[in-house]
């Protein structure tokens, strides 16, 4: 009777646990605060990655937050992180919001490059491009991050693809 009852508590707690991460990875949920909504969301409509010829879209989660299960764990722990600061009020005007920018946007950049762009793998990936199809700078870049194997990732050159950068941001050059 014990097995039997831990076994249904076991279900239900992990069946409910995967529906809150699932919800909490809809661009609903992510666009749910004025402070998302107001600021980041706009910039990202103006993106390739909400709008292109293709019809693909990527939302929020696709880039922020790994699909794997234990990654995405960790990062959804972190993100208490973000709720206790839109508590506290930290970013709730653009000029709060602004004067921290460049702060989050580092510590983005810093997790996507220790996870080697992890998210932006799951939909990109070099052995599938077409390089004739790219501008020729673009095409000469990747091609050479694949000969020399460099280990540069892709948020090294791509910084401000989908979000502004920030004011203060002096660039890595």
């Amino acid at each position: 009777m014990i097995f039997a009852a831990g076994t249904v508590f076991g279900i239900l707690f992990w069946g409910g646990l995967h529906t809150v991460v699932e919800a909490t990875n809809t661009l609903g949920f992510c666009t749910s605060c004025h402070e998302m909504e107001a600021y980041v969301y706009q910039e990202y409509r103006e993106s390739s990655h909400y709008k292109n010829a293709a019809g693909v879209r990527a939302t929020c989660s696709d880039c922020h937050v790994p699909k794997e299960w234990l990654p995405k764990m960790i990062r959804k722990v972190q993100a208490t992180n973000e709720l206790y600061h839109k508590v506290m009020g930290s970013i709730d005007t653009p000029e709060k919001f602004e004067a921290k920018r460049l702060q989050l946007a580092e510590r983005v950049w810093a997790s996507m490059i220790e996870s080697d762009s992890r998210e932006c793998r799951n939909c990109h990936a070099f052995e599938f491009m077409d390089f004739h199809k790219q501008q020729r700078r673009s095409a000469e870049k990747m091609q050479k991050v694949i000969e020399t194997g460099s280990g540069e990732t892709c948020i090294e050159c791509h910084k401000g693809l989908v979000h502004k950068l920030p004011d203060d941001y002096e660039g890595d050059d």
